[in-house]
């Protein structure tokens, strides 16, 4: 007996809660028996568990890897020693985009620019959001700026977008839109 407790006042709650559990339990005891006394000819069903592997649709099969990319192709597009090709490579439509990279790129200011990711984060399993430092001549030209990388055949690059909205930035209205922003 516990110290303080009256076995007495708590009979009626205690039956019935037994009484609740032997209802609860009497469809399972029933389906679990037979009347033969002996075991079902036929097998239990056997259950089924579907399972995924895939990565969530936020984010690619594997994050790490695909940020890895993100960043390396980022930093290459913005670095001056690589050629307009080698960036045509990481970026999204980098063929039809060439005409805008080369005005970028030949821009005084666009030569002089690079960046520096700090933040990968995955908006969809194709798409990210990049949080970068844009520095021009070394210094911090555009802190904490935001564009999007898109995996396109198999490659993270810079997005349209992104290049678009520099470009725009830069005040180089010789851009139109029908060049490919």
């Amino acid at each position: 007996m516990v110290l303080g407790s009256d076995l007495r006042r708590g009979n009626g709650r205690w039956r019935a809660g037994a009484v609740a559990l032997a209802l609860a339990l009497a469809p399972v005891l029933a389906a679990c028996s037979d009347d033969s006394g002996g075991g079902s000819a036929s097998a239990p069903p056997t259950p089924s568990v579907e399972r995924t592997t895939s990565a969530p649709a936020t984010a690619p099969a594997d994050p790490a890897a695909a940020t890895a990319e993100v960043k390396a192709n980022w930093e290459k597009f913005f670095d001056p020693k690589f050629s307009t090709k080698d960036k045509q490579a990481v970026l999204e439509n980098g063929d039809e985009m060439g005409p805008v990279l080369r005005a970028f790129n030949g821009d005084e200011r666009g030569g002089q620019v690079q960046a520096e990711v700090t933040k990968v984060e995955f908006t969809k399993a194709d798409e990210a959001t990049v949080t970068y430092n844009l520095t021009l001549n070394g210094a911090t030209a555009l802190p904490k700026a935001s564009g999007t990388s898109v995996e396109q055949d198999g490659t993270w690059k810079v997005s349209v977008n992104t290049l678009c909205a520099l470009v725009a930035l830069s005040g180089d209205a010789s851009q139109s839109p029908a060049a490919g922003c």
